[in-house]
């Protein structure tokens, strides 16, 4: 407890850090006036963008269900999901959305083993196709990018993320002494649903496909709120800066990425010469779709069957 409570502190901290350097940064005032003027147009194009991404997400998700010999309708998948997301922006944890995913499909009649795994392995899918997407656009703004320290990071990644999956499939090579223990035969299902993931060309090409689609969507969401501010940014602009933002936010360095977003997509928008106020205003407001499409989850949640029942015992009590 004292651990997770430490935790929580050092995020608290990390995210009043990066709020407080940005408002020392940046002309908050410019930023706010920018970030009013927004065309209503492209703000409900990007927010229905971020709707059509829940569902890509409850799809690769399944698809994850699938290739470990499980099964879930794309409409539970997907309400499951939408309840998840929001839990992961109104919990502390990082992994808060995670645990309520693998606790949902365990309670619709998934084992143990396929809830916890399923969840597992649809994350790593999803940043392993978030560095692809990055290491593989940035050669297309490379004259534009030319000179910025540290691009050989995500190249890197990439071999990081391909060496991390190749061993996940290997963690049931322990001793067969070793499998009495609970964590060692834990260990052992998640490399056989592993392999038949990534090992298995057509769900894997599936899965990867519909992650790097669902990264091309942000990207496009951006794209449509930084026409609204009126930023001078092409659509490949944002395929090639908004992965990076989007992989740099999935590190728990702060809560729900607040400040790091923001600090991210003002660094690398600021590459190709957006105004500093204008980026922060376009990242300020990605993470306000973000949150009004992560509220109908809430409200999955108040008429979900398994709150009902939990109410219902707690009145017996």
């Amino acid at each position: 407890m004292f651990k997770r409570w430490a935790l929580l502190a050092i995020k608290i901290a990390l995210t009043v850090g990066f709020v407080w350097f940005l408002l020392r940064k940046i002309d908050i005032g410019d930023a706010w006036r920018t970030g009013k003027g927004i065309d209503p147009l492209m703000f409900s194009i990007a927010l229905v963008l971020m709707l059509v991404q829940v569902y890509m997400c409850a799809l690769r998700w399944q698809i994850v269900i699938k290739a470990i010999g499980s099964w879930l309708s794309l409409a539970k998948v997907a309400e499951i999901f939408w309840i998840g997301t929001f839990f992961g922006l109104v919990l502390p944890g990082a992994v808060g959305g995670d645990a309520i995913r693998m606790w949902k499909t365990r309670r619709a009649g998934l084992s143990l083993a396929a809830s916890v795994n399923s969840v597992m392995l649809e994350r790593v899918a999803t940043v392993y196709g978030l560095i692809l997407l990055v290491a593989g656009t940035q050669s297309f703004m490379g004259d534009r990018l030319q000179g910025v320290p540290g691009l050989w990071v995500f190249p890197a990644l990439t071999v990081v993320g391909t060496v991390g999956i190749v061993v996940l499939t290997l963690l049931d090579r322990f001793p067969q002494s070793f499998h009495r223990w609970k964590v060692i035969r834990a260990f052992a299902m998640l490399a056989h649903d592993t392999r038949r993931l990534f090992l298995r060309p057509l769900r894997c090409g599936q899965t990867l496909t519909v992650a790097v689609l669902g990264q091309v969507n942000m990207s496009l969401c951006v794209y449509a709120l930084a026409l609204g501010l009126g930023a001078h940014v092409t659509v490949l602009d944002c395929l090639v800066l908004v992965p990076p933002v989007i992989l740099i936010t999935t590190l728990p360095l702060s809560i729900a990425g607040v400040g790091v977003r923001e600090m991210a997509m003002v660094q690398f928008f600021g590459l190709i010469g957006v105004p500093q106020p204008q980026a922060l205003a376009m990242s300020v407001l990605f993470f306000i779709i973000i949150v009004l499409t992560a509220l109908p989850g809430g409200l999955l949640w108040l008429v979900s069957k398994d709150r009902l029942e939990m109410a219902a015992k707690e009145a017996e009590v």
